[in-house]
């Protein structure tokens, strides 16, 4: 198999999304990580759009980068307008990107009625576009904007539009499902005429509104195209581009092609999270391959197969794509999840042990938790059952009040008493919230004692009414997410009281940080 080209556009296509917003270091960053795993060409945005965008392409320009060359991203020239005096095309070599992605019309569509011009014209504009860009030394890349709409419509008009880009000297010709639209057999005959057609090699760039975008891509490739281009995790506008995640992983693990550098693919699930990171995003623990869900099991006949062989619950082995294998457990779970759950704590696989664990799950589920969200509560309950657990603090009291007058916001402060090493902390401290001053308190308290909890933060908080029958006294479970420069993990309190649910998994998470750091977990 031949050496895929991998073109990212998660800059460009994909900040175009709803809610993301990258800043111009957030965009350095993502450059230098794609290019540390081999992706062979980055759009960094449009050459005219903005001052961020403009200072981009200044910047990168100076970047030592090993193996992605950068692409600006702009329009073909506009309508009875020379190809030397259109602006934009002006700003694209200017932009110092050695590489200009050209987007042109294709659907006559678009033509006649969004243009209103006539057909040769637009077959002008590409070829002039693409030529003088070519003529002053870039590289050029001709994306064929809504290429299976107009195939489909008008088949001659749109194979005469890439034909204009390829002879004009476009280096590839990416075509685009631009409204997400297109069904697979309809991808697979496109580009098989798109082949016959021209020589220049072929992209294909989908977007997911049908839910098809990567289906697409792989059958796009499958039929000749070198070039994939899509965004990590799939972002971007509308319901987002082909995910770049899933794609590589597909047509390298499972249909043998070679992409990016050796040993890159190993590294999807980091990149992945990098990447949502950056965009402010929560991950989608669904998502295939990657997401903290991917090979997690709940079921315990699922898990006593797993456990026997892998393969016969799990399509790839997870640490090939740098995830990890979770095994769940709740009220539906069997002896074998808690074998499984428990044989990295070095515990002896005593059955009355795991019949005491189980029995607590269920009790503690009966009451509102659910510990298949809340894993680093999990190991804590193990430690509790199995009697190996010792607080590392102990609570006397806190108090948490909430002061505000008709015209100013809401101030919160929060004083918290503990035992700490056999000593006493009292402390206040404010926040933005209830539970922010809460945190801020607990670690005002245990820092002295515990100075690495400063590398700990909050990195999500989510409420659920579990009763909601019982109105405002219904129990609430409220899961907290933290992180370290190592971890991420989860903790869970549950209470008729938000403010006590909250300081149960603030508690959880606390203990948990100060535990993994000490390498208390391996409790034989």
């Amino acid at each position: 198999m031949a050496h895929l080209q991998i073109y990212d556009t998660t800059l460009r296509d994909g900040s175009q999304g709803e809610g993301i917003n990258f800043s111009l270091q957030d965009k350095l960053m993502i450059t230098r990580k794609l290019d540390e795993l081999g992706f062979d060409f980055i759009e960094g945005g449009f050459a005219v759009s903005n001052q961020k965008d403009s200072e981009y392409f200044q910047r990168v320009a100076d970047m030592d980068l090993r193996h992605a060359k950068i692409c600006a991203f702009g329009m073909t020239r506009k309508k009875e307008i020379a190809a030397e005096d259109d602006g934009g095309l002006i700003a694209l070599r200017d932009s110092k990107a050695p590489v200009c992605t050209v987007v042109g019309k294709t659907w006559d569509l678009h033509v006649a009625e969004v243009l209103r011009i006539e057909e040769q014209e637009n077959l002008a504009m590409i070829s002039d576009s693409v030529a003088y860009l070519r003529a002053e030394g870039r590289r050029v890349i001709y994306d064929a904007e809504h290429y299976f709409d107009g195939y489909a419509r008008n088949p001659e008009f749109a194979l005469k539009t890439i034909q204009a880009a390829a002879q004009a000297g476009a280096e590839l010709v990416c075509l685009c499902d631009t409204n997400g639209g297109a069904l697979p057999e309809q991808v697979a005959a496109a580009v098989q005429a798109a082949k016959e057609a021209i020589d220049a090699p072929l992209g294909i760039h989908c977007h997911n509104d049908s839910e098809l975008a990567i289906a697409n891509t792989l059958i796009a490739v499958d039929a000749g195209a070198v070039q994939v281009q899509g965004t990590i995790n799939g972002i971007g506008e509308r319901c987002g581009n082909a995910d770049l995640i899933s794609s590589v992983a597909n047509l390298v693990l499972k249909k043998g092609h070679e992409a990016l550098i050796e040993g890159a693919v190993s590294h999807l699930t980091e990149l992945s999270r990098y990447v949502y990171e950056l965009s402010n995003m929560n991950f989608r623990s669904s998502q295939p391959f990657v997401g903290s869900s991917a090979f997690a099991h709940k079921g315990g006949m699922h898990v006593h197969a797993v456990n026997r062989i892998a393969s016969s619950y799990e399509h790839i082995t997870p640490e090939v794509v740098g995830n990890t294998r979770k095994i769940l457990v709740s009220e539906l779970s069997g002896r074998s999840n808690i074998v499984a759950k428990t044989t990295k704590y070095k515990l002896d696989q005593d059955s009355q042990l795991m019949k005491d664990i189980l029995q607590k799950v269920e009790q503690m589920e009966y009451t509102g938790y659910q510990f298949e969200a809340a894993e680093a509560s999990f190991d804590l309950l193990i430690k509790k059952v199995a009697k190996t657990y010792t607080p590392k603090f102990d609570r006397i009291h806190y108090r948490v009040e909430v002061e505000t007058t008709k015209h100013e916001s809401p101030e919160t402060e929060a004083t918290v008493k503990l035992k700490v090493n056999g000593g006493t902390e009292h402390v206040v401290a404010e926040g933005d919230g209830p539970v922010n001053a809460l945190d801020n308190a607990i670690r005002k308290a245990l820092l002295p004692a515990y100075p690495a909890l400063a590398s700990m933060q909050l990195v999500d908080y989510k409420v659920r009414v579990i009763n909601s029958t019982e109105g405002t006294a219904a129990r609430v479970r409220v899961v907290i997410e933290s992180k370290d420069e190592k971890d991420v993990w989860s903790t869970i309190g549950v209470s008729e009281n938000i403010i006590e649910a909250s300081w149960l998994a603030l508690v959880d998470s606390v203990e948990y940080k100060l535990y993994k750091d000490a390498g208390e977990f391996d409790i034989a």
